[in-house]
């Protein structure tokens, strides 16, 4: 790999190539301000140089404690094109999970969002062992600074913006030289995984790497998407999907408009109007159940949405073999997109030719009805070690069920069971000082074991069935992927969260978070006033009927081995307060451990 091969030199081609298009667009109330490529670089000059000045030296860790938003973005690639090395934590840890990574990461700067991720700071400053500057975001009442002990300088955002624009004017060509003084083998960043189980690993990400990862997207891309598309960037910044998702418009030249917030994604999908749009599963399962809820709110929407699905699925599933619709099933595609399905596709902006699926997989029957109203959805797989996406399905043909083909230089191999072995230069170097965790996955010719099992179908799409340290073996000795399941469960209306248990028991059994939402329009047929609670609504005994039902018409999917014979309503609704990663997987292992006298109950029936 040549000396070229880093993030710098990317950026620098990009914004010179396309200095007066749009490169990052962020809400200013109800409409979106730009800025240009131009301006881009001059604000990540700008930042960059001000880390530098401020006395961030090569290979020095920077923490990123905020949600996403374009301020983010900025410091992450000013820190990186410093020879700095970026170390974001999820919004949502605790304090307790910051100081961890704080110290083990042994950063040195801490950039925080606002005042309550300042809170968490001050709770734990006294045990600190290495931070020494702060710089804070928003503006924070100068009651809370004081509060900070005084071996740790504060600086604001703005104020490290303008220290950056007077060292540009004084020493033009700083930013260059920064840029061209970064070796590929430097690390860029080290993301720590959300884990469901222990502490975190920090997974040592180096320029060379990302770069790879940047390119194999590119090449995928088959000049497919270019400088005339944009995205909504809402993704965690800590996560690596959505991180790289920030890094786009330095390989394509396209625009990425910054989200107000998750909770604003379909009113900001409305003004923006993006063309491609990057999600995780469950972010797409509750866009899915809007819609669902939207035209299905009387029995004859109800009754024309069911044929609409029917007849566009149909002709689908002919394209799909090759074959050419008949006249009929033209004719009635296209009626069904008059009547049902332009009317969802415009609740995204109208624009939209990619959704790009990952982090977990996706339920076949939301991408069919998402492919029903011409939103093609492109699954992919990665993980945090892989720095996002190894495989993707390509852009002229999806498979649905399978999470596509390697892109660029990825290569796959398979151990005996099935576990999905990757070979790139687009890989982690290791675990941050946990050499042990890293001989554990990475072997000594350069392949990493996922932990994922899967194979190739008979197209050469990869098809995940599970993770390895969750296959079920019944007593009865049927392996049984868990995650086929759930899935299949929560695409039912009033279930949120399914968890299936059956390892080394004689049955399949359930643990269901319920959707309260969902409960809305039967309340009264239930019994139960507009204001209940969760718990109150998930002891009740209709409220066990209506699950029940639903999931019988689950078990007539399955075969025998895979149905559910028992379940038990959580008394808790499953958030990432509790039992969901900040990347919103769920924790398998502590429900199993905190809700073990529940699931014995379900053993005890039989």
């Amino acid at each position: 790999m040549s000396a070229n091969c880093t993030i710098g030199t990317l950026f620098l081609a990009t914004t010179s190539k396309f200095p007066n298009q749009n490169a990052i667009g962020y809400f200013d109330k109800r409409s979106v301000s730009h800025l240009t490529f131009a301006k881009y670089k001059d604000t990540i000059e700008a930042l960059s140089v001000a880390m530098t000045f401020l006395g961030l030296e090569a290979q020095s860790k920077v923490c990123i404690l905020s949600a996403t938003r374009k301020e983010w973005h900025f410091m992450d690639l000013a820190i990186m094109l410093c020879s700095g090395v970026t170390v974001p934590i999820y919004p949502s840890y605790t304090a307790a999970e910051v100081f961890y990574i704080l110290n083990h990461s042994e950063s040195e700067f801490l950039i925080i969002e606002n005042l309550d991720q300042l809170e968490k700071i001050i709770e734990i400053q006294d045990k600190l062992t290495s931070v020494k500057t702060l710089i804070l975001m928003d503006t924070i009442p100068s009651s809370v600074i004081d509060k900070i002990q005084s071996s740790i300088r504060v600086l604001s955002y703005g104020e490290c913006f303008n220290i950056g624009i007077k060292e540009s004017q004084n020493n033009p060509d700083k930013f260059q030289s920064q840029i061209l003084n970064i070796s590929p083998e430097d690390i860029c960043s080290i993301i720590y995984t959300s884990g469901t189980t222990g502490e975190p690993k920090g997974a040592v990400i180096k320029h060379e790497a990302l770069y790879q990862v940047l390119i194999n997207v590119q090449r995928f891309a088959h000049s497919a998407i270019n400088e005339k598309d944009s995205t909504l960037c809402f993704l965690p910044l800590s996560h690596v999907f959505g991180r790289l998702e920030s890094m786009l418009p330095i390989v394509f030249g396209l625009e990425s408009v910054y989200a107000q917030s998750i909770n604003k994604v379909l009113e900001n999908i409305a003004v923006s109007k993006p063309t491609i749009f990057m999600a995780v599963p469950r972010v797409l399962e509750k866009i899915f159940e809007k819609a669902v809820k939207t035209v299905e709110s009387n029995e004859v929407k109800k009754h024309i949405f069911s044929w609409a699905m029917d007849s566009s699925s149909k002709y689908y599933e002919t394209i799909n073999k090759d074959k050419t619709p008949s006249s009929t099933s033209i004719f009635q595609h296209q009626l069904s997109k008059k009547l049902v399905f332009n009317k969802i596709y415009q609740m995204f902006g109208g624009r939209i030719r990619y959704f790009i699926s990952g982090g977990a997989p996706l339920n076949t029957e939301i991408i069919k009805f998402l492919r029903n109203a011409n939103l093609t959805v492109l699954e992919g797989y990665g993980l945090t070690e892989t720095i996002a996406p190894c495989c993707i399905n390509p852009l002229n043909k999806q498979v649905i069920g399978s999470v596509g083909q390697p892109i660029g230089d990825v290569e796959t191999k398979f151990l005996d069971d099935g576990e999905i072995l990757i070979k790139s230069k687009a890989l982690f170097s290791g675990y941050y000082k946990n050499e042990e965790e890293t001989l554990k996955v990475m072997d000594k010719d350069g392949w990493f074991h996922t932990g994922d099992i899967g194979r190739y179908d008979s197209q050469g799409y990869l098809v995940i069935t599970d993770r390895k340290k969750d296959i079920i073996i019944t007593s009865g000795g049927k392996n049984i992927a868990p995650q086929k399941v759930e899935n299949s469960l929560k695409l039912c209306k009033h279930i949120s969260q399914a968890i299936v248990i059956g390892d080394k028991r004689k049955y399949l059994t359930a643990l269901i978070s319920i959707d309260k939402e969902a409960f809305d329009d039967i309340l009264d047929e239930l019994e139960f006033s507009p204001d209940c609670d969760y718990i109150e609504l998930a002891s009740h005994p209709a409220t066990q009927r209506v699950i029940e039902k639903e999931i019988e018409g689950v078990n007539t999917q399955l075969a025998n081995y895979e149905t559910i014979k028992e379940f038990k309503i959580m008394p808790c609704e499953i958030s990432t307060d509790n039992y969901l990663t900040p990347s919103l997987k769920v924790k398998r292992k502590l429900i199993l451990k905190d809700f073990g006298r529940l699931i014995e109950t379900m053993y005890q029936a039989k």
